[in-house]
């Protein structure tokens, strides 16, 4: 990796002054790093300025209020998954904060840098000297997707592991800005661009997620494929939330990270609710996951590989939560 390039850091003490940095061209926000200076070391990103959020009181506080949680941007995910609170009420978002990346990257990594973690590419993730000698990509300095030659599209792909399990959850985001706050949901904070996979604007940051209170009986988990057990990025991970009611699902959500530019909420789970989860059911799970995941050439594991394992663990995620052991 190269040294990092020459850059002003601020130190912002208030959400306003933060904003107002990043509302300057060429501004970064950070906060843990993890995935940032490693960007920057392989000079993906040359920003002239870095503010720094971790000064800004509160954004590193874990409350709740009337059963709904609230995380500040800045909890680092060691803190999350020690915190006893949510143990209690969302266990499965514990242990996705556990299976992130490895120990010392989780006591720097925040739950905000996993949420607005910069898409993935195999040709993108790359020293300068790689890229250039590739001509670089779509997404940083040249003009063709190396993934898609043919297309006009980057097809880098999302890799955090909370933001499934947060959709399935109804996460809202608080967003700061340099009008003032606004609260969007989790999934609006996304759209399926591999280059500009992000919707804040310029001046706006990510503030806190709240979740609300889980209603009587929810389950839910979160499961992941992975190239080694620990340090690598999902090459696909699935979150579901189920409610049965006498045996039949009341409702179901099912969430996907690992294979889009973008985490998203599978579409047409209605339709198996107020059915038995059994085989017919798994069986159209399968077919739902196999036809939204978009796995393109952006790993060195094959792309239908990794949608065939996404619908694997989409179905047995769901079954582990009808039948818990």
């Amino acid at each position: 990796m190269a040294t990092l390039h020459e850059f002003v850091l601020h130190r912002p003490q208030s959400l306003g002054d933060a904003a107002t940095l990043l509302a300057e061209p060429d501004a970064r926000a950070i906060a843990g790093g993890t995935d940032l200076v490693t960007n920057l070391r392989h000079g993906l990103e040359r920003p002239r300025t870095l503010v720094d959020l971790g000064g800004i009181p509160g954004l590193d506080n874990i409350t709740m209020n009337d059963g709904a949680l609230t995380l500040g941007a800045c909890v680092t995910l060691a803190q999350l998954a020690m915190e006893p609170r949510v143990q209690a009420l969302f266990p499965a978002l514990c242990a996705a904060a556990k299976s992130v990346a490895g120990p010392g990257h989780r006591s720097t990594a925040t739950v905000g840098g996993n949420l607005c973690l910069d898409t993935r590419c195999v040709y993108y993730n790359q020293s300068e000297w790689w890229r250039r000698a590739h001509r670089y990509c779509l997404k940083r300095g040249g003009d063709t997707c190396h993934v898609a030659p043919q297309g006009d599209h980057c097809h880098a792909a999302f890799s955090g592991d909370l933001a499934p399990l947060l959709l399935v959850l109804g996460a809202e985001l608080k967003i700061a800005g340099t009008t003032g706050p606004r609260a969007i949901p989790l999934e609006g904070l996304y759209r399926e661009d591999g280059a500009a996979h992000l919707t804040l604007g310029r001046g706006e940051f990510l503030a806190a997620i709240r979740i609300p209170a889980p209603r009587p009986g929810l389950r839910c988990g979160y499961r992941k494929a992975r190239s080694r057990g620990a340090i690598d990025f999902p090459l696909a991970g699935v979150a579901a939330a189920l409610e049965l009611d006498g045996g039949r699902a009341r409702a179901l959500r099912v969430a996907l990270t690992g294979t889009n530019s973008r985490p998203f909420l599978l579409a047409g789970t209605g339709e198996l609710e107020g059915k038995a989860i059994d085989a017919a059911a798994l069986a159209k799970l399968d077919k739902l996951v196999q036809k939204q995941v978009k796995p393109m050439r952006t790993t060195v594991t094959a792309s239908n590989y990794r949608r065939q394992v996404a619908a694997v663990l989409a179905q047995r995620l769901v079954r582990e939560l009808v039948q818990p052991a």
